[in-house]
């Protein structure tokens, strides 16, 4: 079924990858509930949804696509759906912004049934794809350093260095630099086993307690919060939640091509510029962030940490049919992950290096132009200091063609780029965001 010999690899060296892509990545069980609580989604609801679309997305990857390939919730977009969508609409709770993201999703898989998704990925500037990357990696970084008060408000500059006297800016200090430690030493799960320790310390120093055991039976106090295709289009337009449907749309499209195509060169598996059962890949990320939706939880994305189970010689759907497991598993130890989340600096420092990782896009950016650097600069800036990530999207897209007709190249700048300018200037000027 998964090829071993064809892929040249055995049982044993797909099952101790699949273990290292979980450990690589099962910090995403911990972050994302204490991302999206802050939105009111009930820890346990996100916690269990967060396991049902990593699971689905996942198998389906190993059943269907056969790839070494990872999904779960992706960062940033939890961010931006807690912070962004449900932190800045007075008139928007988390269920009808898991609305927008259903939408997201059944658009996101008919797209990948379709040759419009190549053309949309192809329409898109390669810079503003990268400085939506740094951008979204700026602003979780940030969230971190705000969230254990190592940064707080400032009357006069908005931000200001915190008390890094605080128990809470010494625990992520500490955590942080241990993250580092072993990451620098090329540690396997190096952001799990960073969070691990981290807890440790947070549990001899008396700031965690275990009050209400460590395992227990999954549970969804919400039930399924959306489960009416026809109900979920009606709060989008409603709330006109356009500009946020395209927001998670288009991440999710370019973060998943991005690092599924980057995943599959690592493992050798491209067949020149082409990905073999893109179709089916693609499919398990767009059905993963439709059913976590359902469940409680923001977009999925393929896991860049899948690269560490490719380098210990993942090649087939088997390593990611190991990860499923592993994340089922995982699902019934809800009361310990509860009790890490209530210590936000514990899981600040993955927040604060992931979003240093992501930052790395920044170098692809051509800065030597300045039609193509400053609509991904505007990206980058706008994003952190706005709190929004579909702000940041949209300035870079209503820019970007308009330095293009001044500069005279008018003619570079794809058709589709200029319809969503007009439609983002419409949203800023007239819609609610």
């Amino acid at each position: 079924m998964f090829k071993l010999k064809e892929n040249q690899t055995t049982a044993k060296t797909e099952v101790l990858a699949g273990i290292t892509t979980f450990l690589t990545m099962v910090y995403i069980v911990i972050v994302n509930p204490i991302i999206l609580s802050d939105a009111g989604v009930p820890f346990e609801q996100v916690f269990t949804a967060t396991i049902i679309a990593a699971v689905a997305g996942t198998l389906w990857m190993a059943l269907f696509a056969n790839y070494p390939i990872a999904i779960a919730p992706g960062m940033g977009m939890n961010a931006y759906f807690a912070y962004s969508v449900v932190g800045t609409h007075g008139n928007i709770d988390y269920k009808t912004a898991f609305a927008a993201v259903f939408v997201a999703g059944l658009i996101f898989v008919i797209l990948s049934l379709t040759p419009f998704r190549n053309k949309l990925i192809e329409a898109i500037p390669d810079n503003l794809k990268h400085g939506i990357t740094a951008g979204i990696g700026l602003f979780i970084a940030f969230i971190g350093l705000r969230l254990t008060g190592i940064i707080t408000s400032h009357p006069a500059n908005l931000v200001a260095l915190g008390d890094l006297h605080s128990p809470s800016a010494l625990l992520a200090l500490a955590g942080l630099a241990i993250t580092l430690i072993l990451m620098t030493l090329r540690v396997n799960g190096a952001l799990f086993f960073g969070m691990i320790i981290t807890g440790g310390i947070a549990f001899f120093t008396g700031q965690l307690s275990f009050e209400q055991g460590f395992v227990s039976m999954p549970s969804l106090p919400d039930g399924v919060i959306i489960f009416n295709p026809f109900e979920a289009v009606g709060d989008v337009i409603q709330h006109s939640l356009y500009a946020v449907v395209f927001s998670f749309l288009l991440v999710t499209i370019f973060d998943t091509t991005g690092t599924m195509i980057g995943v599959a060169q690592q493992a050798g598996l491209m067949k020149g510029k082409t990905m073999p059962r893109a179709r089916e890949a693609l499919l398990s990320d767009s059905v993963a962030t439709t059913i976590g939706a359902m469940f409680g939880t923001s977009p999925t994305s393929a896991y860049i940490e899948s690269s560490a189970g490719v380098a210990a010689g993942g090649r087939t759907g088997l390593t990611t049919l190991t990860v499923a497991g592993l994340f089922i598993v995982s699902a019934f130890f809800g009361p310990l992950v509860s009790a890490v989340s209530g210590i936000s600096a514990i899981t600040a420092p993955a927040l604060i290096i992931v979003g240093s990782l992501m930052m790395s896009s920044i170098s692809h950016i051509k800065w030597g132009e300045i039609d193509e650097a400053f609509p991904a600069f505007l990206i980058v800036l706008s994003m952190p200091l706005t709190s929004s990530i579909a702000t940041g999207i949209a300035l870079g897209f209503i820019s970007y063609p308009l330095m293009k007709v001044v500069k005279g190249k008018w003619r570079e700048v794809h058709p589709l780029v200029y319809l969503f300018a007009v439609l983002f200037f419409y949203q800023l000027a007239y819609l609610p965001h």
